[in-house]
């Protein structure tokens, strides 16, 4: 009889050695690669500390909501397939893609906005290239990383 893992980013049931790793000697499985990246990016947001829950296992969803804009207009049917790939990332809340931007609400615990943009590349869909572009996705990026790097539980810190 074989167990089943919880993916803890995601909470999925999956096959304990499907997209595993070790961490602090404890196995891990996951749903996708996706979660997998998620969690070893900050395993901390997951699984917490002795005496400290994280802020997955307390049930906290960070919502974000970003509008990222195209290089160039997608016609109907190249919309409705970069939709369709962005409502299959986990997080994904919601994605709308109109021919020159796509508006999506993903929860930061599961998906970042670089991992979005990562699929969109994947699937051959260019972002804007201009400096303002640039400029708006990296501020988003380090906005997220300072935002999960407040959030991550790590050891207690004592003062002497």
């Amino acid at each position: 009889m074989s167990t089943m893992a919880i993916d803890p980013v995601c909470g999925m049931e999956v096959k304990p050695h499907q997209n595993e790793t070790i961490y602090l000697d404890m196995h891990y499985a996951f749903c996708s690669q996706q979660c997998r990246d998620r969690f070893l990016a900050n395993p901390h947001l997951y699984i917490g500390q002795p005496g400290r829950k994280a802020p997955k296992q307390q049930g906290l969803e960070v919502i974000k909501k970003r509008t990222l804009r195209l290089a160039s207009p997608l016609p109907p049917r190249g919309a409705e397939m970069l939709g369709e790939a962005l409502q299959a990332m986990m997080g994904i809340k919601r994605v709308t893609v109109d021919e020159l931007r796509v508006e999506i609400t993903y929860d930061l615990l599961q998906a970042t906005a670089e991992q979005i943009e990562a699929r969109m590349a994947e699937i051959g869909v260019q972002l804007g290239a201009g400096w303002a572009e640039r400029l708006r996705r990296a501020f988003a990026h380090y906005e997220e990383e300072c935002e999960i790097g407040n959030l991550e539980i790590g050891e207690k810190r004592t003062h002497d």
